[in-house]
């Protein structure tokens, strides 16, 4: 046992030495990513998986072998403190006799004495000259006889048990030193199994890091690409891109194609969706139910005047100014939505007015148009008018263009509150006609006329849609977008990463599965079989992957569709 784990650790030490100096050499070029450029970060991510992917594959089945080892030393130990139970009954029981032996040592001594008198007096030649007939005679040499053999008997007898004893106690005594023997080697043997588990698990922990350290340009692509912003509508509507639209996809993509469709885009889903408001304000219902609906509150009456700082501008009236020169609402729209609008973009704004802070001027918080705030729009200085003072207590105010018929906390935004059937065409957003609601995103921004990275559509061929499925599968940090005129890097090709991942050449039809206002699993059939990946994973994986600015642009969760024609 102890020679095969002696050989067991020796082969482990082996190739964990192996493995740390793998590591020091990558550390002396690696060790500060700032200065490398996507080249030499290539290779060194590329080094320090190896090493990782090495350290894990080694790793896994010895702490798997370490683990029954271990399970078959407490099996041992279990065993040894049984036997050591058994030698203490033994060392009582030889100590018990040691004591019975005193009593015995003394009938053994008188017995001796007796014997050897016994032995002179009965002589048979004695015994003939005594007795007066033969009779007699036998009698007492039968007599002296038995005498004799008893006495021999009981010697006999006592000086076995006296050598017995002296044998039990040296078996015992060697016992026992060969159980102090067995309980030093596996208290060794223990620890060593703890401590080469901790060695090997803190260095793939600091391969780990450094792989996370070298990852930051897929992070910033995905920033990029996951919806850390919410899109503005602005003071006038976007048309929709019909390249990007599902009529689009099913009148022009090429047979055999897919394309990924979002519900809702640049949008974190909570609060008020502007489209929404708008849909609910052209099927009657007033700013107060609209409020009611997305904020689950009513307008209460405050005193706002006074002024609020603006970042780069300046402080100006809140009410006469400020909420005039919001732009976040086409003017031509329902006034009860702009009216709704207005108590949002109010309470919103409140908080900054209240804490002294300057308020952006951006999307990070609220568009403010200084043009728009000299000369408002009729329609919308009536909605501030007519609203004016009354703000959403105890809530944040937030609110997007669209949600994608699903909005936070109040849940499905549909005319029937469910999500059954064809939630679309139940939608307030589908209702206020929000060009977002369904949409392959393959702009670098939610306009129609920002960058494409050169692509006419957001279609994807079999190929690709099976190299994205592959970046699910196999990461490090060429894992990025294979046009690099568009986000540089040295990307692999769809080949190398095929062969990485050992994952699909193409996919022949893809099924999802959707959930409560999210996408729970998407399931691919591809010539390798069935691929099954979470709706987040496949999400991070195409952010990540897919070609020029092809993205679903959402922000803390995922919920898209995935068409064929």
């Amino acid at each position: 046992m102890k020679s095969f784990l002696i050989s067991f650790f020796a082969v482990f030490f082996l190739a964990v030495l192996t493995l740390a100096g793998s590591s020091k050499a990558q550390d002396s070029s690696c060790s500060n990513p700032s200065s490398l450029n996507l080249d030499a970060i290539a290779r060194c991510l590329a080094d320090i998986q190896k090493a990782y992917d090495m350290s894990v594959k080694a790793t896994q089945p010895l702490e798997s072998e370490l683990n029954r080892m271990q399970s078959q030393i407490n099996g041992i130990k279990k065993r040894v403190s049984a036997i050591e139970d058994d030698l203490l009954a033994k060392e009582k029981s030889i100590n018990e006799s040691y004591k019975n032996l005193a009593k015995q040592e003394e009938i053994l001594n008188r017995t001796i004495r007796d014997f050897y008198i016994k032995s002179y007096y009965n002589s048979p030649i004695l015994a003939f000259l005594s007795q007066a007939s033969a009779s007699q005679i036998t009698k007492v040499l039968t007599y002296q006889k038995a005498a004799t053999d008893q006495d021999k008997v009981i010697i006999t007898n006592i000086a076995l048990s006296i050598s017995d004893l002296e044998a039990k106690k040296k078996a015992l005594k060697n016992e026992q030193s060969r159980l102090v023997s067995v309980r030093e080697a596996l208290d060794e043997e223990s620890a060593k199994i703890g401590k080469i588990v901790a060695g090997a698990k803190a260095y793939q922990g600091t391969l780990s890091g450094q792989i996370a350290a070298l990852s930051a340009k897929q992070q910033e692509i995905l920033t990029a690409r996951s919806g850390t912003f919410t899109a503005s509508i602005g003071d006038s509507e976007l048309a929709d891109d019909y390249n990007a639209s599902i009529k689009g996809f099913r009148e022009s993509a090429p047979s055999g194609y897919f394309a990924v469709f979002s519900f809702g885009g640049h949008t974190h889903r909570k609060g008020m969706s502007q489209y929404g408001a708008r849909g609910r304000a052209q099927s009657g219902q007033d700013y107060k139910a609209i409020l009611k609906a997305y904020y689950n509150k009513e307008p209460v009456n405050k005193d706002t005047g006074g002024d609020i700082n603006v970042q780069g501008l300046g402080s100006m009236n809140f009410e006469e100014r400020y909420l005039y020169g919001i732009a976040e609402m086409p003017s031509t729209w329902n006034s009860e939505a702009l009216k709704a609008q207005a108590v949002a973009a109010r309470t919103y704004a409140l908080r900054y007015k209240q804490n002294g802070q300057s308020i952006c001027i951006t999307e990070a918080c609220q568009v403010f148009s200084s043009s728009k705030a000299d000369n408002p729009p009729q329609a919308w200085k009536d909605a501030v008018n007519n609203t004016r003072g009354q703000v959403l207590e105890d809530v944040v105010t937030y609110y997007a263009s669209t949600h994608g018929g699903f909005a936070s906390p109040i849940g499905w935004d549909t005319t029937d509150g469910t999500g059954g059937g064809n939630f679309i065409d139940k939608s307030y957003d589908k209702l206020g006609g929000s060009p977002w609601l369904y949409k392959a995103w393959y702009t670098q921004g939610y306009s129609p006329s920002s960058n494409k990275c050169g692509r006419e559509n957001p279609y994807l061929s079999s190929e690709e849609l099976a190299d994205i499925i592959n970046a699910a599968r196999f990461r490090d940090d060429r894992v990025t977008p294979i046009t690099t005129s568009c986000w540089g890097g040295n990307p692999y090709s769809h080949e190398e990463l095929r062969e990485k991942s050992n994952g699909p050449s193409f996919v022949s039809s893809v099924t999802v599965s959707q959930g409560n206002g999210t996408t729970n699993e998407v399931i691919f059939q591809t010539n390798i079989g069935e691929i099954r990946l979470s709706g987040s994973d496949f999400k991070t994986a195409f952010n990540i992957r897919a070609p020029g600015y092809l993205s679903i642009p959402q922000s803390g969760f995922a919920f898209y569709n995935i068409e064929k024609k």
